[in-house]
């Protein structure tokens, strides 16, 4: 199995152009014309879990395409020297620029709230790659994934009611993760309704679990 060491989850690398052509080999998908130009571009990949099916000693990557092309999620891998840089998913303040007017009264209320809590929120998702690459991945239907790394555990009761709260009313469906400090990670929605011994999908960087969410509060 592929190993992905010290990349965590959501991760974005840039690839050596030479290197990604390389792994483009044998892809026989829709939108290869588009991905053959795509690490050319500076433009990045995102690491996500390792398969049974991945080559040994490579790093797996992904890809979702725009829905132009079909909403495709490529799965690649690469050499871990082909990988050029490793950045975390944006700010939300930095990528809503590339969100439509309508997402901008929900994003400006998530930024005051971050502020509040002296966090600062990064996103993933169609909007993350809208503001990466400029091409359109985002439509009336989509989500915005918003990704809440806290500063302590504790946090996270207060910071899941507030999302909460933020997501009612007009704008997009809001979506996303509490990252708690030790790494795991938790759908904010699912915590702000599960009760203490209810159990939860906790994702870390090489697996994903299930915990009551005391276990959790009491682990991260």
């Amino acid at each position: 199995m592929a190993e992905a060491p010290g990349w965590p989850r959501h991760a974005l690398v840039r690839v050596a152009p030479a290197a990604w052509a390389a792994a483009l080999d044998g892809h026989a998908q829709a939108g290869l014309a588009l991905l053959q130009g795509w690490a050319a571009q500076g433009w990045p990949a995102i690491i996500r879990r390792p398969q049974p099916c991945d080559a040994p000693g490579l790093v797996p990557l992904g890809v979702p395409l725009p829905p132009a092309q079909g909403k495709q999620r490529i799965a690649l891998a690469v050499p871990a020297s082909a990988i050029l840089t490793t950045t975390p998913p944006p700010p939300l303040a930095q990528a809503a620029i590339a969100a439509p007017p309508s997402w901008q009264p929900r994003i400006a209320a998530l930024l005051a709230l971050a502020t509040q809590y002296g966090i600062v929120p990064a996103c993933f998702g169609g909007l993350a790659w809208q503001h990466l690459t400029g091409l359109a991945y985002l439509s009336p239907s989509s989500d915005l994934d918003t990704l809440w790394p806290l500063n302590t555990a504790d946090m996270a009761p207060g910071l899941a009611a507030d999302l909460a709260q933020a997501a009612a009313g007009p704008g997009p469906q809001l979506d996303g993760e509490l990252l708690f400090p030790g790494g795991m990670a938790v759908n904010w929605r699912e915590f702000h309704a599960a009760g203490p011994d209810d159990m939860l999908l906790v994702k870390e960087a090489r697996r994903a679990r299930l915990l009551p969410r005391v276990t959790l509060m009491q682990a991260a």
